[in-house]
């Protein structure tokens, strides 16, 4: 994790800068939550192209994460011992719809049977539709998603604030959990 710190960081502010997550982040922010996945039940993956990293993947027990999105899965009776946190995925526009996706996937979910957990989640940021700064064309994720086997948990909305772009304030975003059993 060490080696490709600095590589994360940057990919997660250049995704995330984009639909929908509007994430106006900085790299110093982000080598402080990355340390995070320097633990032993954390996973990190990566694509390359050549030596450059292009996209990326993390996870860890939920039990494990430290960003008080547990309380919402506790909320709808599910133990958080049982949970494998998917926590972001991130890929250049130009790799994409060339199988990462699910490579991404593939090893978090293969990682969390190995540890023994039962569940995989991740959040996914709610916006309106009718967002201004919704691009047009823009594709969901949902279908990916539910071909995986993830659906949506029904009522368990957590909440995260970060600064959307060009906003100096952070505001509170709704994240939707999808839960899949192992």
């Amino acid at each position: 994790m060490a080696e490709v710190l600095d590589d994360l960081a940057r990919l997660r502010v250049t995704v995330f800068r984009d639909w929908p997550y509007l994430y106006e982040g900085d790299a110093a922010y982000e080598r402080g939550y990355l340390s995070a996945y320097t633990t032993p039940r954390a996973i990190v993956t990566g694509a390359f192209d050549g030596g450059t990293m292009v996209g990326a993947a993390t996870g860890m027990p939920m039990v494990d994460h430290d960003e008080g999105l547990g309380a919402t899965l506790q909320a709808r009776g599910i133990p958080l011992e049982d949970v494998f946190y998917c926590a972001e995925s991130v890929l250049l526009p130009d790799f994409r719809g060339q199988g990462a996706g699910h490579a991404f996937f593939d090893a978090r979910e293969d990682h969390a049977r190995a540890l023994g957990l039962s569940h995989s989640a991740f959040c996914a940021v709610i916006r309106r539709h009718d967002h201004p700064a919704r691009p047009a064309g823009y594709r969901p994720l949902g279908p990916f998603w539910r071909a995986r086997g993830y659906a949506p948990l029904e009522g368990a909305i957590a909440r995260l604030s970060w600064r959307d772009t060009g906003s100096k304030t952070e505001t509170a975003k709704p994240l939707q959990f999808w839960t899949m059993r192992l």
